[in-house]
């Protein structure tokens, strides 16, 4: 489901606007319409942070840009509690946006994409809070695109083994 509307949303709204869509969750921002948080480049580079409103006219699905931001303008993004389970969090930009996403794991999965694309195109020190660091940094031990961590495993593994078959007494 949310790669068709991935697609429906670079068909009718990102590639018009010359923009590659990154990223995008819902959001529950209004009881009667749905909207979608999405992180796009443009052609310049330039990092953009969409609220998009989603609705249906008859048969046909429309998109409508409500609120746009510039990552250049983003100064923090706070998760609320970094020990609980929650979708909450906060864009801190000239006004503070507080937003709840779809699930937790929608939210964090904005938050990797929004990190990852500031520092792929502006490396400033953008501040993310209470988050929980080891799902949000790509350099993370146990992040899944890390071989060295299954190469380190596996060693941990063999010195165990070892340790474990020199302390077994041996049969006479």
């Amino acid at each position: 489901m949310s790669s068709l509307v991935k697609e429906d949303l670079e068909k009718k709204l990102f590639k018009p606007l010359s923009q590659n869509l990154y990223e995008f969750i819902e959001i529950e921002f209004s009881v009667k319409d749905r909207y979608y948080l999405c992180v796009s480049v443009t052609k310049n580079e330039e990092v953009k942070i969409i609220m998009v409103k989603h609705y249906r006219r008859g048969l046909d699905e429309k998109y409508e840009v409500t609120k746009k931001w510039s990552l250049n303008d983003l100064r923090m993004i706070d998760g609320k509690e970094a020990d609980t389970d929650n979708p909450f969090f906060d864009l801190h930009f000239k006004k503070v946006y507080s937003l709840e996403a779809y699930s937790c794991a929608s939210k964090y999965a904005f938050v990797r994409t929004v990190n990852k694309l500031n520092h792929a195109y502006l490396k400033k020190d953008l501040r993310i809070v209470n988050f929980d660091s080891t799902y949000i940094n790509d350099d993370s031990i146990w992040s899944s695109n890390n071989k060295d961590c299954l190469v380190l495993m596996r060693i941990c593994f063999y010195a165990f083994n070892l340790v474990c078959l020199s302390l077994c007494p041996l049969p006479l």
